[in-house]
């Protein structure tokens, strides 16, 4: 007989990444899993390669990095704790705060590993539906009850690229019960250049029952080593450090870290490499006929027409054809949509390129 998993866990799908090779020798341009087109700063890298050789274990409370991201935003290195991405930290939230009975709430086409760790935990996912692909207040005000531990939010969101304004998300916390824990998911945040947004700082600073989750793996560049962090109230940090593994973030990563948010001026670079060429791509598809959702994020959603020949999945096998893959987006409830990071300026352009002969085709049975 087979050891039985606790309730819940047969239930998860398994998280399916963005593909990043396909048959062949021939050079392929990927650009399905929001990676940075300018990679990590150079002196991430030599902080990184300096670890080398250094074989002991590292500080386990990641000290040196908690208190370069203080400096950088303000914060009290006490309330920030650092993990193998900001994947893990969603995780250990969940497996903190929630169990058998509970519920938690996130947006219908939220960041699928929310539902992941929900269920993980014994608890019970309750989706809020999205108005014209947002969050939508109060779709989620109305879903909860009693029973109520979490609302995860992602701002901006992924895969849509959408974000809720810095009032509304004031709005969700004050109307929220004081025993939900508000987490939000801010990935893309350096990437937003809006003057309603705000990451979550704030209201962690001024709340007790808000968490702000963010990672290295986007405009830093640092997705191969896995590093994030959160800013939360003392109570939830001390909780979160009960439970996290005693060396979760590597040297490696600690080094490469601190370095990386110390270089402004390559991160500046990369959002303004960002923001040029968001703008240029949203036009130039648009201009093929093809919707795309508005982004404030380093991605955008393209909406293929619901007709034999011309849907997503025939783009994605003509782009394929091309050397280009993109992601699907299925599993987040966008059958007939594409998902396309920002990439280099030849890689944008070939794209376009791409989808522009696949639109004058008619497709595939054309």
């Amino acid at each position: 007989m087979n050891p039985e998993p606790r309730p819940g866990i047969l239930d998860i799908s398994p998280y399916v990444p963005g593909e990043s090779e396909l048959e062949g020798d021939e050079p392929i341009i990927k650009l399905s899993s929001n990676e940075t087109p300018l990679g990590p700063s150079p002196t991430a890298l030599e902080a990184f390669q300096q670890t080398v050789g250094h074989e002991r274990y590292p500080d386990g409370s990641a000290r040196e990095l908690r208190e370069a991201i203080g400096t950088t935003y303000g914060l009290n290195p006490d309330h920030i704790v650092c993990g193998a991405g900001s994947d893990e930290l969603l995780s250990l939230l969940a497996q903190a705060y929630l169990g058998p009975g509970d519920e938690a709430i996130y947006t219908e086409h939220g960041f699928l590993v929310y539902r992941i760790v929900i269920l993980a935990n014994g608890a019970t996912p309750v989706i809020a539906p999205e108005k014209d692909r947002r969050a939508d207040v109060d779709a989620i005000l109305a879903r909860v009850t009693s029973k109520t531990k979490v609302v995860f939010l992602a701002n901006p969101n992924n895969p849509t690229g959408t974000y809720l304004p810095y009032d509304e998300l004031q709005r969700l916390r004050k109307e929220l019960p004081e025993q939900v824990l508000l987490v939000i998911d801010a990935a893309y945040a350096e990437y937003v250049r809006r003057n309603d947004y705000e990451t979550g700082i704030e209201l962690v600073a001024t709340t007790d029952n808000t968490v702000m989750t963010r990672t290295f793996s986007k405009i830093y560049g640092l997705a191969a080593l896995r590093l994030g962090w959160c800013y939360a109230p003392g109570p939830v940090a001390d909780v979160l450090n009960r439970i996290r593994g005693p060396f979760n973030v590597s040297a490696p990563a600690i080094a490469a870290g601190v370095a990386a948010i110390a270089d402004r001026a390559h991160m500046t670079k990369a959002a303004d490499h960002n923001e040029n060429w968001l703008a240029w791509l949203t036009e130039n598809i648009r201009g093929l006929g093809l919707e795309v959702t508005p982004s404030v994020a380093n991605f955008i959603l393209i909406h293929f027409p619901d007709q034999d020949g011309r849907r997503a999945q025939d783009a994605d096998a003509a782009l394929k054809a091309s050397r280009i893959i993109l992601r699907r987006v299925t599993g987040y409830g966008f059958p007939n949509a594409l998902r396309m990071s920002i990439g280099t300026e030849e890689e944008n352009r070939r794209t376009v390129e791409a989808l522009d002969a696949f639109v004058k085709s008619g497709g595939p049975s054309a």
